[in-house]
């Protein structure tokens, strides 16, 4: 059986001239405000949840929402859940 023939590729080498380097601004940590609201809307929604659950009826607002009260609850830990993504 013949053998085929080995072709033979030049190895690609992107342009220097296209080639731009890119600076990255280094991050510092983040601002304690950040944190203290980062924590503050997870315990937020953990506590109307809480308070939902204890005195639901009795509180006005609480008893109007029905059952979004856990829609609220859970949307203000998910909006501290997902400031943590950006915690340094």
């Amino acid at each position: 059986m013949p053998k085929s023939k080995v072709r033979k590729k030049a190895v690609y080498t992107a342009p220097a001239d296209r080639r731009t380097p890119v600076k990255v601004k280094a991050a510092g940590p983040s601002h304690p405000v950040y944190i203290a609201v980062m924590l503050g809307m997870m315990l937020l929604g953990l506590a109307w949840l809480v308070v939902n659950y204890i005195a639901g009826e009795k509180v006005p607002v609480m008893s109007d929402l029905g059952s979004w009260n856990f829609g609220v609850g859970f949307a203000l830990m998910i909006i501290g859940l997902l400031m943590t993504m950006r915690w340094r």
